[in-house]
């Protein structure tokens, strides 16, 4: 089977989309940006590979009849939740071995057999604890594993320090300098094998009859034994000048967000996109093509960047920064969106009596004023409007721009898609599929 490939490196997370002949997106993944962006565009574009498994997972049951409706969902969400599993505890044994090596390297003195013992006794619970990691329902404030294995060990650690008479910093230091290695490993070869002991362990939400778990297992390895050939790849994003690919098969962020927001919602005209480190306004026409646009200067003010900062300086999370805004009773002015002097006005704030919701509310006002400068540079406003970026998950954030479009433009559509994180790199795969099927280049000179 051919597909499509559009890898979008942004300075926080890295995103891959992959798409079919018939322009079906199959798959999505997604990353941590990092130092080593060859590692992060190949585990993004795994990722979304794996996940263009379970959609031919699905398609494949449902046309054998083997099973449908709900049960074909809770099989496939059980397969999916086990394969995780599986994932995470090849990269737990290895970030184990990793820990042991550099703790054996290190110059701990009297205290070396006291950590090794430590650390022994760190991972046997964590190892014991990860099936719940990955149990129905279990939630998780991310699926990166070195933020799970991250938070987790943390934890653990801490527990185990005390209990064994070891310095708690011996553990953090031995886990800050081996959880860079492990993340910049891509575990390709090990998914096949994981997939297929996941579907053994997965039969058990169905029944213990043999001929419906064969009728299960042949569509499923069928897929399994299916090339998906990556006929064009192509890159764009923040850090697009590091991706491993030829200039023929870079897009800028502008095209691919434009074009993108246009597969999703064919009428977008406006396209607004906050990312981790811009601000992106963009105009386009009725084909996707971009008329004009503007973006923030350097300064990550009024991004993504600027309401981790927030996040960091409030000691929450990034995620609870949109649900706590979402409780204020009245609005705070926040005269600045630098991140250099926010620290400063959200203490002052703070020590004046201010609430910490409704600071909030006015902090993600203040974003969405600025991005609306920037909308308004471009073209302004028009319908229809489509909000993307990863601040596009945000509830406030998306109050807040609520308001001001009626306020300055009056009633307008606005489209915010649940997966618009992915619009950049939706972008570059749909370039991909133009690439091959309407332009016949060949992916000689892919990654």
């Amino acid at each position: 089977m051919r597909t499509f490939i559009g890898i979008d490196l942004g300075s926080t997370t890295t995103k891959a989309v992959v798409m079919d002949e018939q322009k079906n997106v199959l798959g999505r993944g997604i990353t941590n940006s990092r130092s080593n962006y060859d590692t992060a565009a190949a585990i993004a574009k795994q990722e979304a590979l794996l996940n263009a498994r379970f959609y031919l997972f699905r398609e494949a049951l449902s046309r054998s009849g083997a099973l449908k409706g709900d049960r074909l969902e809770e099989f496939v969400g059980q397969l999916e939740r086990d394969f995780r599993l599986e994932q995470f505890l090849e990269q737990l044994a290895d970030l184990e071995a990793t820990c042991r090596r550099n703790a054996e390297g290190t110059r701990f003195g009297d205290a070396a057999a006291g950590v090794l013992a430590a650390l022994d006794e760190v991972f046997k619970r964590l190892q014991v604890e990860a099936p719940e990691l990955f149990a129905p329902g279990a939630k998780r404030k991310s699926d990166f594993f070195r933020d799970i294995a991250g938070s987790r060990y943390l934890a653990v650690g801490e527990t185990v320090a005390k209990e064994a008479g070891v310095r708690y910093d011996m553990l953090l230091n031995v886990f800050d300098r081996s959880i860079i290695e492990v993340e910049n490993r891509v575990y390709g070869d090990s998914i096949k094998p994981h997939l297929l002991a996941a579907l053994d362990r997965s039969f058990s939400v169905l029944t213990n009859d043999t001929k419906t778990q064969d009728a299960v297992r042949a569509p499923i390895e069928g897929v399994l034994d299916t090339a998906l050939e990556e006929a064009y790849v192509v890159g764009t994003g923040y850090g697009r000048a590091r991706l491993p690919f030829s200039k023929e098969h870079i897009r800028s962020e502008i095209l691919c967000h434009g074009l993108g927001a246009h597969v999703m919602y064919p009428h977008t005209a406006t396209v607004l996109d906050i990312g981790g480190q811009d601000t992106k306004a963009i105009q386009v026409d009725k084909h996707g093509i971009v008329e004009s646009f503007q973006m923030n200067d350097r300064c990550a003010a009024g991004c993504g960047r600027y309401l981790g900062y927030i996040a960091d300086e409030m000691n929450m999370g990034l995620h609870e920064l949109g649900p706590l805004a979402m409780k204020s009773t009245k609005t705070v002015r926040i005269n600045s969106t630098c991140t250099v002097f926010a620290g400063a006005e959200l203490r002052d704030r703070l020590s004046l009596g201010e609430k910490r919701e409704d600071i909030m509310a006015g902090l993600h006002r203040a974003i969405i004023l600025r991005a609306m400068s920037i909308l308004a540079r471009s073209g302004g406003i028009r319908d229809q409007f489509t909000f993307t970026g990863g601040v596009a998950k945000n509830e406030a954030a998306v109050k807040a721009l609520m308001a001001l479009v009626k306020e300055n433009y009056g009633e307008v559509t606005l489209n915010i898609n649940p997966d618009s994180i992915y619009t950049g790199a939706l972008g570059g795969a749909t370039f991909a599929w133009r690439a091959v099927l309407e332009e016949n280049r060949t992916a000689e000179a892919r990654q």
